[in-house]
């Protein structure tokens, strides 16, 4: 990455969403009634850490708004937040971009899978993705990860991961 990239980066994946109604959309579909309480549980969990990004970019699609608001609720009703049609369905160079484009302190993005397990995998490196996330990552997943090191580290390193 390079000087403009933010010090911290959070991954969250949406919490746990309904299941289309028929004729539906997929953007469309809101979280059920354990996303809620899910998406709760895990932005509770990030602000008793005081993990506060200076930033949120989301995915508009209606079950990560929802988390965003969460997130809003729990950390600061006036946090930042910015809703980006591009992160539904983005390609991990997409979130990479915005990355390398939005410095700062630190930078939350709430999107999708499988994009945000890419995204991790990309950052961090398959070892120690798959060391957090053995299953996969879970609906309402935090990862929080730091910056390289200036001497040159190649991935982020993965500093927590939060589950509701």
């Amino acid at each position: 990455m390079n000087l403009t990239s933010p010090s911290r980066i959070y991954l969250l994946r949406h919490a746990k969403a309904a299941w289309a109604q028929p004729g539906g959309r997929d953007f469309d579909r809101p979280l059920d009634d354990e996303g809620y309480s899910e998406a709760e549980v895990v932005a509770e969990k990030a602000a008793d850490r005081n993990y506060r990004p200076d930033r949120v970019v989301s995915s508009t699609a209606t079950r990560c708004r929802q988390t965003a608001d969460a997130v809003r609720r729990a950390m600061d009703v006036d946090m930042d937040v910015s809703f980006v049609d591009e992160l539904y369905n983005a390609p991990v160079d997409t979130y990479l971009e915005l990355v390398s484009t939005n410095g700062g302190a630190s930078l939350m993005f709430i999107g999708h899978n499988p994009t945000i397990e890419e995204v991790l995998e990309r950052l961090v490196g398959p070892d120690q993705a798959t060391a957090a996330i053995p299953s996969g990552y879970p609906t309402a997943g935090l990862a929080v990860l730091d910056q390289p090191p200036a001497t040159g580290g190649r991935y982020w390193r993965l500093v927590d991961f939060l589950t509701a």
